[in-house]
């Protein structure tokens, strides 16, 4: 008998089979490509898809050091809740729960990759897939449609999926209780974490943690590790950061990126740095409580890109000679996201009217002016929150230095965000938002894409404008108008373009990027 009660070697009580071609057809699955993966432990393909063994009932990463079963008894399967769905269980060994995110939506439709990033925030912990279709635009029934083309589960199904995963990863690497682990995963009691839980891997929550070897002296702060696929250079992405980096407010070095956070009127703060050895990231996190830990990880998650697969991106640009003369000198390719899009906006109109000599002095002073001072800083580190939209709303701003069309752009903005007609998350579409800063705050429409850009994780944005990338002119008009050559991929050029300002010491403001390299 298996570990869940069922007979090994049957994973389908009701004796349904699984039509493997129809499987790895449908989710895009090459059978011969996976097993050669998972045979062969490629870390590469980690996340991309996940196998389960028939005759054990238990579904795995291509990683997984267990020995591998025979290639007549596997499955694959493009997602974590797709292996749920047919019978698995997830493997105690190669935890997939710990896996990089799978990215079998990428590239498809885009209600498909914001409902993900919505179930990923927590929508589901308090809303109906109704309620998801809904605010997605489309049908309940079509939108089960999609996700069952793309994830091989339902959006309810993929919910499930995440919030034992959480669960399970806070067990292993946090001293939460199992109380707080519970709603912090996004259940709604304990009751129905125990039965979800305990259905998933076989046994109760109770049970997985005493078997874990971590100390359990409870702490102000929590700590997560954040795996992703390798290349990742951790200087580059710092230096973009620390390039707009808001003075009291985020703080980057070498070593670690830190900054204020503020959730649900909660306030704290988070570190992320290297794992020396490990293909991951490490969160450090302090707050009051831990309600929406699952939206603050996939935020962070978004900041650093982590979801990426520079292989991928990197094999298409190669092929591109104005991408590849760029990407020989990045050793990776990571979008630098950003953790809160109404401070970048801000930023950007501040910077477009001082220019970058002057913009750190009057964001700082904005910071302290208009923000909120940490009850409990860290010991080393920002100690400010940023203005809330409603603060700058109907600020004066008198004594900055700044025009008077730039505080006016400045409290639209705030407004707009304050009334809700701007929502920088996952809620507002790429296009929608670009529209509504470019009729709010006049931003031409590069500088709306850069922005747009970097809240949302938009890969295929199109940032190239003087206002976002000077001195284009060395790119020559030929090369630039070749831009869709660039697809799906154009943002990532542009980083690289502000990558190799950077290098050259030429400095950046927001997106701007004083001097660009010439191919």
């Amino acid at each position: 008998m298996s570990e869940s009660g069922k007979p090994r070697g049957q994973c389908f009580p009701d004796n349904r089979a699984i039509d493997q071609t129809s499987c790895t057809r449908d989710m895009l699955l090459d059978r011969e490509v996976c097993d050669r993966a998972r045979l062969a432990r490629d870390a590469r393909f980690d996340g991309r898809f996940f196998s389960g063994v028939v005759t054990t009932g238990v579904y795995c990463r291509p990683i997984c050091p267990v020995r591998p079963a025979g290639s007549q008894n596997v499955r694959f399967f493009p997602s974590a809740a797709a292996a749920e769905r047919a019978g698995f269980r997830p493997c105690l060994r190669c935890r997939p729960e710990a896996a990089p995110g799978t990215p079998a939506w990428q590239g498809s439709a885009s209600v498909v990759s914001r409902g993900l990033a919505l179930i990923n925030r927590g929508f589901l912990d308090e809303h109906g897939s109704g309620d998801l279709a809904a605010f997605l635009g489309v049908g309940n029934r079509q939108l089960t449609r999609l996700f069952m083309n793309h994830l091989g589960a339902t959006p309810g199904a993929v919910a499930r999926t995440r919030r034992v995963q959480m669960a399970k990863r806070l067990l292993d690497e946090t001293t939460m209780s199992v109380t707080e682990i519970a709603f912090a995963a996004g259940f709604s009691s304990i009751r129905r974490f125990n039965a979800v839980f305990a259905e998933t891997y076989g046994r109760p929550p109770s049970q997985t943690r005493r078997s874990s070897p971590i100390d359990r002296t409870r702490a102000a702060t929590i700590r997560i590790r954040l795996a992703y696929r390798p290349p990742f250079h951790w200087p580059t992405l710092a230096a973009l950061l620390a390039s707009e980096a808001i003075p009291g407010v985020e703080a980057v070095d070498g070593c670690a990126y830190r900054r204020t956070i503020s959730v649900d009127g909660r306030h704290g703060w988070l570190e992320v740095s290297p794992s020396p050895g490990e293909d991951c990231l490490a969160l450090m996190l302090c707050l009051p409580r831990y309600a929406k830990l699952r939206s603050i990880v996939e935020r962070v998650r978004a900041l650093f890109d982590l979801n990426a697969d520079p292989a991928r991106i990197g094999a298409q640009l190669v092929h591109h000679p104005q991408a590849a003369r760029l990407l020989a000198e990045a050793s990776d390719l990571r979008l630098p996201g950003a953790w809160d899009g109404f401070e970048l906006a801000i930023r950007t109109l501040v910077v477009n009217d001082v220019g970058h000599a002057d913009v750190t002095g009057i964001m700082r002073r904005l910071a302290e002016n208009y923000g909120v001072h940490l009850a409990w800083p860290p010991q080393v580190g920002p100690h400010l929150i940023f203005p809330t939209a409603g603060c700058l709303a109907e600020a004066s701003l008198s004594g900055y230095g700044l025009s008077r069309q730039t505080v006016n752009f400045v409290n639209r903005l705030a407004r707009a965000v304050r009334n809700g007609k701007i929502c920088f998350s996952p809620t507002q579409t790429f296009e929608d938002l670009v529209s509504r800063l470019r009729q709010t705050a006049a931003f031409d429409r590069p500088t709306a894409n850069w922005i747009a850009m970097r809240t949302l994780g938009e890969p295929d944005a199109v940032p190239f404008g003087a206002r976002t990338v000077r001195g284009l002119d060395a790119w020559g008009t030929a090369e630039l108008a070749d831009h869709e050559s660039w697809r799906p991929w154009r943002s990532y050029v542009a980083v690289l373009l502000a990558s190799a300002g950077l290098r050259a010491g030429a400095g950046t403001s927001g997106p701007l990027v004083r001097r660009s390299v010439r191919p």
